[in-house]
């Protein structure tokens, strides 16, 4: 790898190991066995590197989670795509099984993430590198889950993606708070169930009944 290459991987691991907010230029330099002209010369700021940096680090950890999914799914469909034809509760519960799984080992992202949340008000340069990358987040989750494709059905995937990262952030937060008590996959299986109405035999009646 060249300076550039090293550079991001050295940012990536100062990181998740000292944060946003602690970790200097010096650090990346000691990591990346680069020098700090570098980091202007391929990236204007250190700022800029980290701000990089946590985006490869999130698209990483959203590419594990997928590769995840279909790695379970060609196993059990021996590569022939059926479940994608699977129940949507069902394929539902499946896709957040795979995002809660990762959530300990992958500890440290939602750790930086939380960070980097953290900083926005004081920080214009990193709101606005994060407001892309977000909506493009929004993309990778529809598809991810639901198979939408954001280029055939663009409102679908907004929404959709919306639906998703606004789930997936208040996940991860009540995982960092406190794991004996967050939410399983079959917890938020059940609880959209209750919130659509759907009783148990997924016919939607129940919940209008019992009410």
């Amino acid at each position: 790898m060249g300076h550039r290459e090293d550079l991001l991987e050295g940012a990536k691991r100062c990181l998740l190991e000292k944060g946003y907010a602690r970790t200097t230029a010096r650090d990346i330099v000691a990591e990346s066995g680069t020098n700090l002209a570098s980091i202007g010369y391929h990236y204007g700021s250190k700022e800029a590197l980290l701000n990089l940096a946590f985006l490869k680090l999130t698209e990483e950890w959203g590419d594990a989670v997928a590769d995840s999914r279909e790695a379970e799914a060609e196993a059990e469909d021996g590569g022939r795509g059926e479940s994608t034809d699977l129940p949507p509760l069902e394929r539902f519960e499946r896709g957040w099984s795979k995002v809660i799984d990762s959530y300990e080992r992958s500890r440290p992202v939602w750790k930086l993430q939380m960070e980097i949340v953290s900083r926005i008000d004081s920080d214009p340069e990193l709101q606005k590198a994060l407001a892309g990358p977000q909506l493009e987040g929004r993309r990778g989750l529809a598809e991810g889950f639901l198979g939408i494709d954001e280029d055939a059905d663009p409102e679908r995937a907004r929404l959709a993606g919306t639906f998703y990262q606004a789930l997936l952030a208040g996940v991860m937060v009540q995982w960092m708070v406190d794991p004996a008590t967050a939410p399983s996959a079959r917890d938020l299986t059940e609880g959209l169930k209750i919130v659509m109405g759907i009783d148990g035999d997924g016919d939607g009646d129940g919940a209008r009944s019992a009410g």
